[in-house]
């Protein structure tokens, strides 16, 4: 079994990943719940600083995820052209250019589904970032492979 296909991030799809690589670590859950926590002391009747501080942390978090996504879109020279992808049962082999790197299955830390992507973690904090657009008729093969191919424990893809 193999597949091959070509993936162009774009700042969305990076604000997708950053969003849920965020929002499903501890910093992003606490950060919410604290933000929650404040706004319903405000609605006990305290006083507006904790409106404010709820708010500011909600919404904080997002806003700067999407500016950070938008900067490091722009100051990634690998994103500018898209990303060459062969899947075979040995792994997973990214090439652009002349440059080439493959990882095994056997290396590959969890997949899971964000709103906009099927994502790969490489490690703790990389990953490979397959936008669900661009894979079209493609997505259930992908699906498919990562299933085979992974752990059943660290593949975590819903609501393909």
């Amino acid at each position: 079994m193999e597949l091959e296909f070509d993936i162009k991030i774009t700042p969305n799809d990076l604000f997708d990943y950053m969003m849920y690589h965020t929002y499903t670590g501890m910093s992003g859950i606490i950060g919410t719940v604290c933000g929650f926590f404040m706004i319903l002391v405000y609605l006990k009747g305290y006083q507006i600083l904790y409106l404010i501080g709820g708010l500011v942390i909600l919404f904080y978090l997002p806003v700067s995820l999407f500016m950070r996504s938008r900067k490091q879109y722009l100051e990634t020279p690998a994103f500018k052209e898209p990303l060459h992808y062969l899947m075979n049962d040995e792994g997973i082999t990214v090439s652009q250019g002349d440059s080439s790197e493959s990882q095994s299955w056997d290396d590959m830390v969890k997949a899971v589904s964000t709103p906009g992507s099927i994502v790969i973690y490489t490690s703790r904090v990389k990953a490979s970032i397959f936008p669900k657009k661009q894979l079209s008729d493609q997505r259930s093969a992908l699906i498919k492979m990562i299933s085979t191919h992974m752990d059943p424990r660290k593949v975590k893809i819903r609501g393909n």
